[in-house]
């Protein structure tokens, strides 16, 4: 059986089209920071596979404002998947790292070998540091228990069930409220820093079925990258939403906010080696109409927005 940490998030849904008899865990039916929760689930559901996806997420302003928040749980979470894992003899554990684990200071592009080479930039680097920890528990229970755990490393993540939540969200999900909510409000719109910085994106739907490729094909103790590694900027991403939500308003960039790290493009060559084709990524013009959509029909039943309408 294939249990699926974050069931509930936005690629645990984008792979319940693709593994529907899975087993999706969430905060509605265990809490992975809790140890007893987790031996629990682990013990009753005996899985022979897992995809470990569950993760305390957010952008910018919450990876600065949360710094012990997001290392705690992460590290809490993490530990208890993997630990139990190890404990009820899983065939094979599939665990979901970032690129914000790369270094500030680095050569471009970005390549797994790189991953220790120095601190994570200073915006997000306790979540960096706790997903880090991931390679390092997978690698060390690989090596002293025999555990076939492995890790992939996607880059920025967009799509349907995303959490638009403005403290928490990342980019894409904030732009897409932020510009829908203005132009229902007749408002301008603003977005932090300069819009230069740049940024690779991946479809959830795409990341999917890389997720279920690679937990058939990739047996490495190293990670991985998995991510579409086309860059666009901020800007450029904000504009393309905004024409697909059809606002017309004034796109505002507050440059007295940090931009995060000015680009971070990733070598994706490993993965392309194992036979994915790059062709197989969603087009970002369809994948972006694709998510405007959803949310433009969903709203404001979505994660993160908790509040009726005013308009």
């Amino acid at each position: 059986m294939l249990l699926i940490t974050g069931g509930t998030g936005m690629v645990g849904n984008a792979l319940r089209d693709i593994a529907p008899n899975a087993f999706y865990a969430s905060s509605d039916n265990c809490d992975l920071t809790s140890e007893n929760d987790t031996k629990y689930m682990f013990k009753h559901l005996k899985p022979t596979k897992v995809i470990h996806l569950a993760a305390k997420v957010g952008g910018v302003k919450a990876n600065m404002e949360q710094l012990g928040q997001f290392y705690t749980e992460n590290i809490k979470i993490n530990t208890n998947v993997l630990h139990y894992s190890m404990v009820y003899k899983v065939e094979k554990v599939l665990s979901l790292l970032s690129t914000c684990v790369y270094p500030d200071i680095v050569s471009y592009p970005l390549t797994e070998e790189q991953i220790h080479n120095g601190p994570p930039h200073e915006s997000n680097f306790a979540y960096a540091y706790a997903k880090r920890m991931i390679d390092i528990q997978s690698r060390s229970y690989r090596k002293q228990y025999g555990c076939n755990f492995i890790t992939a490393v996607p880059n920025n993540l967009f799509g349907e069930y995303d959490n638009f939540d403005l403290n928490n969200s990342h980019v894409i999900p904030a732009i897409i409220r932020k510009i829908y909510e203005a132009k229902h409000n007749k408002e301008d719109v603003v977005l932090w820093g300069n819009g230069t910085s740049l940024r690779e994106f991946t479809y959830s739907k795409d990341l999917a079925k890389i997720l279920m490729f690679i937990l058939e094909k990739y047996n490495n103790e190293n990670p991985i990258n998995i991510g579409n590694t086309n860059e666009y900027t901020i800007k450029q991403i904000a504009e393309s939403i905004a024409s697909k939500l059809q606002y017309d308003g004034k796109i505002i960039w507050d440059v007295s906010k940090p931009s995060g790290q000015f680009k971070k493009p990733s070598d994706n060559s490993k993965l392309i080696g194992l036979g994915w084709d790059k062709n197989n990524y969603t087009n970002i013009d369809i994948s972006l109409t694709n998510t405007c959509n959803w949310f433009t029909l969903n709203y404001p039943n979505i994660r993160g927005i908790k509040w009726k309408l005013h308009w």
